[in-house]
């Protein structure tokens, strides 16, 4: 096999997601360097890419553009302004636009403001979420199941469960057992595929600390009393945000956006290479080889600094026989939760709203289904997220979601048997009529979600072995196999720059990210 070989790179970011663009970016910014993007994929954004299927656009997992951090939501409107407020908007709402902002129906690069609308679907019923104390809530659980919720949850703050060894203990502290099994245990099994009794209550305690049904209330009341808006909201629990920005055409806009803004500073982004070896040297600096997908060459830089986004247990089997036998073992230990995304595009949904009788179109962008009987764990409205998603105005084009794992029964079904099978379960639940159903595609991808059990446990013995590398930082979700959201895998990439920057050696800081109270998210995005 060829092999071409370059020298004096200085800087290769393994991995065009939002953190290895973010680096990038940062880079040839305030480093005036010109990294090098080695991306596996044939486009940039990661899961935040944008995948388009006969004119319509899909976003795998929905992505809300929202941070309590000013540092991250400041980077995103530098590249794509907040919209100007439409015609009509409520007075309290206007403070959220930007009153010179562009005009979403006659220029492309632009931010939309959305209000936050997501729902359960259990019990063949809507469900808002987070739960409110509406009358119609109440109905629908019925007075037997809440005074067992109220029972339960009065018990669980009287006597907790110490310690909390599980995830099942986690949400039982903090909403009681019957909330827990009602709402929480099946979906949330849905994602991970194993019970939440075994899942490490570290998962909580990183995702949804901040959330507490007392939170939940106080939000509720506030909202009884007319306030002004802003898009900055970073007081509020993530739960509980209501508004948020997106692009016009879908998440990867912006990660094309600043892809374009790289090159013109010098970068380069290599599509279709995958890393297959990584080497130190004595002097610090690393030996990296990558397969182009496109040619089957392999090509070998020698650089100084590495900014990884790659799976962590890929990246040490790339490092080879150099790293100790038990970092070996444990980064082989753990384990990964892929997911499949169904686009249907459809006539419309059977589903009684008054407010749009043709297409039965609500007004969610998330429908969580709580429903045991079916496989499905979310359903994405498309329409509702950014009507410039959509090709055709009179459809409705839906994204249903699901949870496995790579080579399983799901993951192994072909094209075609995949989306009968996601047809079929959008049926059964009363959601879609069969004959509306007009067309089709199926988007896998593995990895998607680094899971907290098998030899999660030990990872901070993978960690104190990569934080020694000087010249190696990990970011975002994949490189650091924590479960962080599009803002916090940035922040991960702005703070290793920083250190760059200042020559500061240390990486405690980049580990930080998403572990205090103020990045806390929940469970649901």
């Amino acid at each position: 096999m060829q092999k071409q070989t370059f020298f004096r790179k200085k800087v290769i970011i393994i991995g065009a997601g939002p953190a290895g663009l973010t680096a990038a970016y940062e880079i040839c910014k305030r480093l005036k360097m010109k990294p090098i993007v080695l991306e596996k994929q044939d486009q940039v954004g990661g899961i935040s890419r944008t995948i388009q299927y006969h004119g319509n656009r899909m976003d795998l997992g929905g992505h809300r553009f929202f941070s309590k951090s000013s540092r991250v939501m400041n980077w995103w409107k530098q590249f794509l302004p907040i919209q100007r407020a439409p015609q009509g908007i409520a007075e309290e709402d206007r403070d959220l636009y930007d009153p010179t902002g562009p005009d979403p129906e006659l220029e492309d690069k632009v931010m939309l403001i959305r209000k936050r609308t997501s729902r359960i679907y259990y019990l063949r019923n809507f469900f808002d979420y987070p739960l409110s104390l509406k009358a119609d809530t109440l109905k629908k659980l019925g007075l037997v199941r809440l005074i067992r919720i109220g029972i339960s949850y009065i018990w669980s703050r009287c006597f907790p469960v110490r310690p909390e060894k599980s995830l099942a203990d986690f949400f039982i502290n903090r909403f009681g057992k019957e909330l827990y099994q009602t709402f929480f245990k099946d979906y949330t099994e849905k994602v991970w595929g194993i019970g939440c009794d075994q899942i490490s209550a570290s998962w909580g305690v990183q995702r949804i600390k901040g959330l507490s049904i007392s939170k939940a209330i106080v939000h509720a009341l506030r909202k009884l009393i007319p306030t002004r808006l802003k898009i900055g909201q970073e007081k509020t629990e993530t739960s509980l945000i209501e508004r948020f920005l997106y692009p016009k055409f879908g998440p990867g806009q912006i990660w094309e956006e600043v892809a374009a803004e790289i090159e013109n500073m010098g970068g380069s982004i290599l599509y279709g290479h995958e890393v297959k070896q990584l080497s130190t040297q004595p002097d610090n600096r690393f030996d990296v080889t990558a397969i182009d997908l496109n040619t089957g060459k392999l090509v070998e830089w020698k650089v100084d600094y590495i900014f990884s986004s790659m799976p962590i247990r890929d990246l040490i089997r790339a490092m080879g026989r150099k790293v100790p036998q038990q970092v070996v073992d444990i980064a082989e230990g753990l384990t990964y939760r892929d997911f499949i995304t169904a686009g249907l595009l459809v006539r419309k949904l059977a589903v009684r709203n008054e407010a749009d009788p043709e297409r039965g179109l609500i007004s969610d962008q998330w429908i969580y289904i709580q429903e045991r009987d079916v496989k499905l764990g979310r359903i994405q409205i498309f329409n509702n997220w950014s009507q410039y998603l959509v090709a055709r105005a009179d459809t409705v084009w839906l994204g249903l979601e699901y949870f496995c794992n790579e080579n399983d029964e799901l993951w192994n079904m072909s094209k075609s048997e995949f989306l009968d099978f996601s047809a079929g379960e959008l049926v059964k639940l009363g959601l879609v009529d069969g004959e509306d159903i007009l067309d089709g595609t199926v988007i896998k991808a593995a990895k998607t979600y680094p899971a907290y059990w098998g030899s999660y446990e030990q990872f901070d013995i993978i960690r104190d072995y990569t934080d020694r590398l000087e010249n190696l930082f990990l970011i975002g979700r994949n490189g650091m196999h924590r479960y962080n959201n599009q803002d916090h895998s940035m922040l991960t990439a702005l703070t290793a720059v920083d250190n760059l920057e200042k020559g500061y050696p240390g990486k405690d800081n980049i580990w930080q990210v998403n572990t205090e109270s103020e990045y806390h998210e929940e469970i649901r995005d």
